[in-house]
């Protein structure tokens, strides 16, 4: 049987070697009790693993609920979410990787129901709680859970606030994700939530409704404090190129903001070497920078030189 086409919601997981985590993504999608229909829609890269194995076993167990597509070689790019977010049916969409799961059964009811009496909208989001590391303590959540109810486009220049499996897009808002965000990979959700937060504000639902899940496997959170940091300047800079200038001051704050918060960290932690760089990009990514803003960063500067000394400087 096909997958019907009156569906309120499309679920797209995204997955490459998860096969230790799968099950439990799509067991947490699965049971999802809903009010209306629902597909899900998996796009797999060419797994190593046995993860290709699992989501066939999977769509042939629940051929009215799940859809396949699957990479003839490894994408190693955005366009595995694109194509999937091309693909889907419903009025909605939400993302899931495929390392992480739902912890209600009730999100997407929640959050449908907050976009379809908000036709303003373009997203919502859950908060999620971090898992899988023993360095974090238990109930760490995602997001701030004192973050405002509703956000804009302006406040996502400061970083991104949302962790993928918190998501709900409404489809219309974007007809085509355009060809350049294929190349943010592997950061995939930041820029996709800009596209969408250009045509309509965001709400925010404080509850715990997923689990991120944070291991070595990751290609993003497996990269160097240092190795993140110049991911995150480069980003900016090539979101600025891609959005052709229309958001230039707000990136450039944006990016100050930023690298001066990551600052402040690091200072605290007593990591010299990495609150230095962090100065460095702030320092070579400015325009048009206000008096008050220029002291903001000597006031950071200075804090740095004028911190107390612990032996050696972490990291250095």
């Amino acid at each position: 049987m096909s997958v019907s086409s009156a569906v309120k919601v499309s679920v797209v997981v995204v997955t490459f070697n998860h096969a230790a985590y799968i099950d439990t993504a799509l067991r947490s999608v699965y049971e999802q009790a809903t009010d209306f229909d629902f597909e899900i829609l998996i796009s797999e890269d060419a797994s190593t693993d046995g993860t290709r194995e699992i989501v066939q076993g999977w769509q042939e167990r629940f051929p009215d609920k799940i859809r396949l597509i699957l990479s003839p070689a490894n994408v190693r790019s955005n366009q595995v979410v694109a194509r999937a977010f091309a693909a889907a049916r419903g009025d909605y969409i939400a993302l899931l990787d495929g390392d992480d799961y739902w912890t209600s059964p009730d999100k997407l009811n929640r959050q449908v129901a907050m976009l379809d009496a908000n036709p303003n909208l373009s997203l919502c989001f859950t908060n999620a709680e971090i898992v899988g590391d023993s360095g974090v303590p238990a109930g760490t959540s995602w997001t701030s859970p004192t973050l405002k109810p509703r956000l804009t486009l302006a406040d996502l220049w400061g970083g991104n606030p949302f962790a993928t499996c918190g998501s709900l897009f409404r489809r219309s808002s974007v007809a085509q994700i355009p060809a350049w965000y294929d190349g943010f990979f592997p950061v995939t959700d930041w820029p996709l939530y800009i596209l969408f937060a250009e045509q309509g504000d965001i709400a925010y639902l404080p509850e715990m409704m997923g689990a991120y899940r944070l291991h070595a496997g990751g290609l993003y959170s497996a990269q160097s404090r240092r190795d993140k940091l110049a991911s995150m300047d480069s980003l900016y800079r090539r979101l600025n190129a891609c959005l052709e200038g229309r958001y230039d001051a707000q990136i450039h704050t944006g990016h100050r903001r930023y690298f001066l918060d990551w600052a402040r960290e690091y200072i605290g932690q007593g990591d010299a070497t990495l609150a230095r760089a962090c100065l460095a990009y702030a320092n070579g990514y400015r325009k048009n920078e206000s008096l008050a803003d220029r002291m903001e960063f000597l006031g950071v500067a200075a804090r740095l030189l004028l911190r107390p000394r612990r032996g050696r400087d972490a990291a250095s």
